[in-house]
């Protein structure tokens, strides 16, 4: 096995599953000898633990702990309590590790402290989410960056989901320091089962994720008058939930269009929720450029993980124009670029209309560059 006899620790907060956890999969099913998955909640939610953490030795979880999720939001001080827990769960086991991953600065940092005191031997700091503009408040954010700064430094790598993660700390403050490469989000092509192209429904567009206002799904919506127009037969599947999702199903009653949309609501299987995503034709992946404040969202640095899943799928996939200008989206047609809400209805009226039979190759052979193991075993490679 590839990481026979290698020690591994993962140390991330937790809302929904994400690289992090896709990490500790990856090294389980490469036969690693021992790997400690910690985890502290992002916010306060009823659906997540508390902190704590679950150990395996040689793909078998031989130990689990968390602690009661505290009663109220998770706040500053609890951040920094995390960082402490991290290093002193570690220091209380007496094991030293060959690598440290730690997602987001908070863990990350944790990481550092344990290089200094012999218990990890390499340290990664694995950027999930950037912004120049973090946080509203200037001290805050300023504490944010200057965190960011410290664990780029001192970790011997640190991970970006997209290139602009990088560009971004030279344009914004000036640093181009530490080793930094990108590590985009993957997907699991062995679990994903795409159709037949004469079973999928060939007028269903679908959503998958977290039902927030950037999303966009409100111009899909109110584009379905003008699309069923030329296409009486046309649906939207709305896989996911949020603090928007009401306020969708208004807009939709409002609209008369209530009957062609199929609101799931959240669904924990991952494999289910591809499953439905394989039946249909087309995806969304729609997100503002631009926040409340005029700056650049947290998209605009990141990689939508959804594509990728959409895209492993055998879908075609409608999105924003500026996340075509990543690599290797540029080269392809089976990612199609709407600039507005005003150009949705006809770039996805002609694309439906069309034969999407010989794109599905395409779409299917782009996912492959995507695979978890192809990505996680590049990254690792020097490291470990």
């Amino acid at each position: 096995m590839k990481y026979s006899g290698k020690s591994f620790v993962i140390s991330t907060h937790v809302f929904a599953t994400g690289p992090a956890q896709d990490l500790k999969e990856f090294l389980l099913k490469e036969g690693a000898d021992k790997v400690l998955f910690i985890g502290h909640p992002l916010f306060h939610d009823k659906r997540l633990k508390g902190s704590g953490y679950e150990y395996y030795e040689k793909g078998e979880k031989v130990k689990e702990y968390y602690q009661k999720l505290p009663g109220r939001k998770v706040n500053l001080l609890d951040y920094l309590f995390h960082t402490l827990r991290s290093v002193w769960w570690i220091l209380k086991s007496g094991m030293k590790f060959d690598l440290y991953v730690g997602s987001d600065d908070v863990n990350a940092t944790a990481g550092v402290i344990l290089k200094k005191l012999g218990r990890v031997k390499k340290t990664v700091y694995y950027v999930i989410d950037y912004n120049p503009h973090r946080f509203k408040n200037k001290i805050m954010n300023s504490l944010y960056h200057k965190a960011d700064r410290f664990c780029v430094k001192n970790s011997d790598e640190t991970w970006n989901l997209s290139p602009r993660m990088e560009q971004a700390r030279k344009d914004y403050f000036g640093f181009s320091g530490g080793h930094q490469k990108v590590v985009p989000v993957g997907v699991w092509l062995d679990r994903i089962k795409p159709k037949p192209y004469d079973e999928v429904e060939k007028h269903t567009a679908v959503f998958m994720g977290h039902i927030t206002k950037k999303q966009g799904i409100q111009h899909v919506i109110e584009a379905i008058p003008e699309i069923l127009k030329q296409i009486p037969d046309f649906k939207l599947l709305v896989i996911g939930d949020g603090d928007y999702l009401d306020e969708l199903k208004k807009l939709a009653s409002s609209l008369g269009v209530a009957s062609f949309i199929s609101f799931s609501g959240y669904i924990e299987d991952a494999s289910l929720v591809e499953d439905m995503i394989t039946r249909c034709a087309v995806a969304l992946a729609l997100y503002d450029l631009y926040d409340d404040d005029g700056n650049l969202t947290f998209t605009y640095y990141a990689d939508p993980s959804k594509i990728k899943v959409y895209l492993s799928c055998g879908l075609l996939v409608l999105t924003s124009d500026y996340i075509l200008e990543l690599a290797p989206y540029k080269d392809t047609n089976v990612l199609l670029g709407v600039s507005d809400s005003n150009n949705f209805a006809g770039t996805l009226i002609k694309l439906m209309s069309s034969d999407m039979n010989y794109l599905r190759t395409g779409a299917l052979d782009l996912s492959k560059e995507y695979a978890w193991q192809k990505l996680f075993s590049s990254a690792l490679s020097g490291l470990i």
